[in-house]
């Protein structure tokens, strides 16, 4: 008998042949005849034709130790081979954004997927706050190619040229290049909370050239050290450090 219904029409297939598009907000298809791609391990949901799959882990010794002493980074693998290929994570909402021979910088937890163009690694933010925290760090992208981020609901991108821009550290996902960023420690912000305020006492500031990226949700985790409910590194762990746990 005939299955009722408009599951299979509504949801078809994106038939789009762009190297990054999206299936909807939560899935995005890759075009592997562009070439190599890499994407978060554990990322692919679905993929048709013959499309490889190589684990590189925090991509190579260098970047492993980074890693390892900033808790910062990503796990990625490498994806080759012809067909689509269908990536998610946890249901979040992806951003595709395409560089041509510039630079983004991104917590490692919202990096999804990258043409094999793109080179990455683990960058220092420069901040007068860096000295007191123990270091920030965050995750570059740059190159020509195709990045794919996720964020927790949809984001809003914030043009810092027009004045100082101020957001909460744990909403902040992605910055462009020509961004400078700060901390902001507001030392009324515990007394403002012990007294029913708001009590947020850490703000990442932005001024410059470009745009910041944040999402409607406090909950973005820096390194792997901040997601193990540890103090190392990480713009997590770093600015833990200097609320002392």
């Amino acid at each position: 008998m005939p299955i009722h219904g408009s599951l299979f029409t509504d949801h078809q297939e994106n038939a789009s042949q762009d190297p990054f598009s999206h299936q909807n907000k939560k899935l995005l298809k890759i075009q592997m005849g562009f070439g190599a791609v890499y994407a978060k391990t554990g990322s692919m949901v679905a993929y048709q034709g013959d499309v490889r799959f190589q684990n590189t882990g925090a991509g190579g010794m260098s970047k492993f130790v980074k890693s390892a002493m900033t808790g910062e980074g990503v796990s990625v693998m490498k994806c080759e081979g012809q067909g689509e290929l269908f990536v998610a994570d946890q249901a979040k909402e992806i951003q595709v954004i395409y560089l041509q021979d510039d630079m983004v910088s991104v917590n490692g937890n919202n990096v999804l997927a990258f043409s094999g163009s793109i080179d990455w690694d683990i960058h220092r933010i420069q901040a007068r706050g860096a000295a007191m925290t123990g270091g920030l760090y965050n995750v570059s992208l740059r190159g020509t190619g195709y990045v794919a981020i996720t964020t927790e609901g949809e984001p809003v991108a914030l043009n810092v040229a027009g004045g100082n821009t101020y957001a909460d550290a744990q909403a902040v996902v992605m910055w462009t290049a020509g961004v400078r960023s700060d901390i902001r420690v507001d030392t009324g912000g515990l007394k403002s909370m012990l007294r029913g305020g708001s009590g947020e006492m850490l703000q990442m500031s932005f001024s410059g050239e470009g745009y910041v990226l944040v999402q409607p949700s406090e909950s973005v985790q820096q390194g792997s050290h901040a997601q193990a409910g540890q103090s190392g590194g990480g713009l997590a762990g770093g600015l833990g450090n200097l609320l002392g746990n």
